[in-house]
């Protein structure tokens, strides 16, 4: 196990600070060289356990391997991070599909595999840092294997209000598109934020909604951008 790592020292002038939990060296250096030309993303720390990473300096994400050396679980380690105000993007080969759902459970914003492009992993860093959802393909097919995600029965208005509402809407503007008032609007969110409640889905957050109207297929999986160089940024 390896002690803290501060990998750069002006992170703390940089938009957007990762830390990264891995037990092996090879995908932070990885992540390092990734990151290294981004002008608003810096790796700032790294260890091999969360306690670890988060006695660093003030962090914004951390990417987060599935199986540590130290026995804890995504569960834990998810919730850890949450507690200390850091969003998390699991980073994994993507063989396990169950520590996955565990970590759905406990409020990761979504998975990045090790081996996917410099643009995905970037764009999902940038993500979770303004607190979106990190959906692909992966994420979505652990959420849809998981039977503790039960499905909730929403009425055609309901549903209708929660994908308004869920893909950035006010309430306001909501009421506007379906011919009802903005307090209308904020009773049905009250039923919408209760039957999922009841199922076990807690929506706390805008987020949260915006999850679960993508898991249940209210919103479709947002597409993905091609990630702007450093040259373009500075245009």
């Amino acid at each position: 196990m390896h002690a803290v790592t501060t990998h750069d020292v002006a992170a703390v002038d940089r938009a957007i600070r990762v830390g990264m939990v891995d037990d092996h060296r090879s995908p932070i250096w990885g992540i390092e060289r990734v990151l290294d030309p981004v002008d608003d993303i810096s790796l700032a720390c790294s260890a091999s356990t969360v306690a670890g990473v988060l006695a660093g300096m003030p962090l914004d994400v951390v990417l987060l391997d599935l199986r540590l050396d130290d026995g804890t679980t995504p569960r834990e380690n998810v919730n850890t991070l949450s507690a200390a105000g850091v969003a998390t993007v699991i980073y994994t080969s993507g063989e396990h599909p169950a520590l996955l759902r565990s970590a759905a459970r406990a409020g990761a914003l979504g998975v990045v595999l090790k081996s996917a492009e410099e643009s995905v992993i970037i764009d999902a860093i940038r993500a979770a840092a303004e607190g979106r959802a990190v959906l692909t393909t992966e994420w979505a097919a652990a959420i849809d294997g998981d039977p503790e995600l039960a499905a909730v029965d929403l009425s055609p208005q309901l549903q209708k209000v929660l994908a308004l509402y869920a893909s950035g809407e006010t309430s306001a503007r909501v009421g506007a598109a379906l011919g009802v008032s903005a307090e209308t609007v904020n009773e049905y969110l009250k039923r919408i934020r209760q039957k999922y409640a009841d199922a076990g889905r807690p929506t706390r957050t805008k987020v949260d909604l915006f999850k679960r109207a993508v898991e249940d297929g209210w919103l479709p999986v947002p597409q993905r951008h091609r990630s702007r160089g450093p040259s373009e940024r500075r245009q």
